[in-house]
């Protein structure tokens, strides 16, 4: 096949088609080295085909080179560059010089930049326009890096938004209340977690059982599902001038957009941040890779989006254990929150048994809530606890883990408490989990003391529920619902 499409370029034939289907085929396993031993020595045929006559000719061509890393072509590319006179063309060549060396470029580069964002354009290039200093800003970026904001606090109170579980919002309440009067202007309830106002801000980012901390932000209507008039929305908004108090360095403030709706929104996401930066005169600048902004958009139920804000340049460093994770994994704010709601039940010094442990979230939460004596993690997938003591150790936590089968574990002592997030069904059968299930609390009273607890995290509610029945030893203390939708619940369990 390859050399089929290379001895038609040899011949001149087809040259659009046969590029763009090479630039196909060489996304292939190995067919990428295939093509550059037929090409070598015959590098210079690709490069002439800068100069063809079709426009889309000189697009295809330069991608390639960017595709296949022609170093040897790099000033070509400079100067096709320069002397191109359609404009969509342009961000193509940039594209394929932001895969080669451009280091001792760089000023060009950024020279370049200036020029283009100067440039009166027809609205109808505008959109070339904004892909040519965007291709800019990338080569920019890649070659030296981004010059990234500090974060240095806030002059005046902001507001700060607790995401947190929909079920269980009065949890981090609970948190932010304990933080004390002082420290918070305005704690109240939002549908989407905590709101508080506070000038401080260091104290909510060591709260552990909300997900994460977004800033609202203001303006005069709901941002429209229409990318021109959200951008103007959010230019003239509390956004830059919020950015520019609790942050040194000028421009820009390198940002992602991130839209959570019912459907997708690629290109109205696509529009936005293009729009957005040329609202901005570029001091917004959209970048997939070194942002340091995220500009969020919440659906609401009109089809409009409520805007938030997340600070990368904050940085929160309350899971900073949590190096490991597998698919399974809780999250760890989700593991704070339950062992939060199961406080009351616990004991300082106990010994502790997680039975499908995982990567060690739930023991590590546990003992940073009410410190431990004893603590050991089992599971049955090997990769998992090598994850989970690494976690442990980045933790300063020491935890025993064991890579075995819950069913096969021996202990010579009982344990205060056993807290696991059990397995998910998965692909397995109802059976097999309704005997999963019998098994684990069958299990269980052999390594229970006699007034320990089962501290369950499970969407098995029937499975939990028919074991209770069966096995009148245990007795329900206390049932939390945690996610409704899917029918998560926290379960502690007494031994009678």
């Amino acid at each position: 096949m390859l050399e089929n499409e290379f001895h038609k370029l040899e011949e001149k034939q087809e040259i659009r088609t046969t590029i763009s289907q090479i630039r196909k085929e060489i996304k292939k396993q190995d067919s990428k080295k295939a093509f550059l031993e037929l090409l070598q020595g015959k590098e210079s045929m690709i490069v002439d085909f800068l100069s063809e006559e079709d426009a889309k000719t000189r697009k295809n061509t330069a991608l390639l080179i960017g595709d296949l890393k022609l170093e040897q072509a790099k000033e070509a590319l400079i100067a096709a560059y320069l002397n191109e006179t359609t404009l969509y063309v342009k961000s193509a060549y940039l594209t394929a010089l932001g895969k080669l060396d451009v280091r001792e470029n760089l000023e060009f580069f950024k020279n370049r930049l200036q020029e283009v964002k100067n440039q009166q354009v027809p609205a109808e290039e505008q959109k070339h326009q904004g892909e040519e200093i965007r291709e800019l800003n990338e080569i920019i970026l890649k070659t030296e890096g981004a010059k990234k904001h500090q974060f240095t606090g806030f002059q005046m109170p902001h507001e700060m938004l607790l995401l947190t579980n929909r079920e269980q919002r009065e949890v981090t309440f609970s948190e932010v209340k304990e933080i004390g009067a002082s420290v918070q202007r305005k704690a109240e309830l939002h549908p989407l977690g905590v709101l508080v106002f506070s000038k401080e801000v260091t104290p909510f980012t060591k709260l552990r059982t909300y997900r994460e901390l977004l800033f609202p932000i203001h303006t005069n209507e709901r941002i429209p599902a229409m990318p021109h008039r959200a951008a103007e929305l959010l230019w003239h908004s509390d956004l830059y001038a919020f950015l520019t108090e609790c942050h040194e360095g000028d421009a820009p403030f390198f940002f992602r957009l991130e839209v959570k709706s019912a459907e997708p929104k690629t290109e109205f996401v696509k529009k936005l941040g293009a729009s957005l930066e040329k609202k901005s005169d570029w001091k917004l600048a959209n970048s997939t890779t070194d942002y340091e902004i995220e500009i969020r958009l919440i659906e609401a139920k009109d089809g409009s989006f409520v805007p938030f804000l997340k600070l990368y340049s904050m940085k929160m460093k309350r899971f900073a254990y949590r190096k490991n994770a597998i698919a399974m994994s809780i999250h760890p704010a989700t593991a704070a929150m339950l062992m939060y709601l199961a406080k009351p039940y616990l004991k300082e010094n106990a010994q502790i048994l997680d039975p499908c442990c995982g990567v060690g979230t739930m023991l590590i939460e546990r003992d940073i809530l009410v410190p431990a004596r004893e603590k050991y993690g089992i599971d049955i997938f090997g990769d998992a606890i090598d994850m989970a003591r690494e976690n442990a150790a980045l933790a300063g936590e020491k935890i025993n883990f064991i890579h075995r089968d819950y069913f096969d574990f021996k202990h010579d002592y009982k344990f205060d408490e056993i807290v696991t997030n059990m397995p998910v069904k998965g692909k397995k059968a109802k059976e097999d989990m309704d005997a999963f299930y019998a098994r684990f609390f069958e299990k269980s009273k052999s390594l229970l003391a006699e007034d320990g607890i089962i501290i369950m995290y499970s969407n098995e509610v029937g499975f939990v529920k028919k074991q209770l029945r069966l096995q009148p030893c245990y007795r329900l203390i206390q049932e939390y619902t945690i996610r409704k939708k899917d029918s998560y619940c926290l379960f502690i369990i007494g031994m009678k």
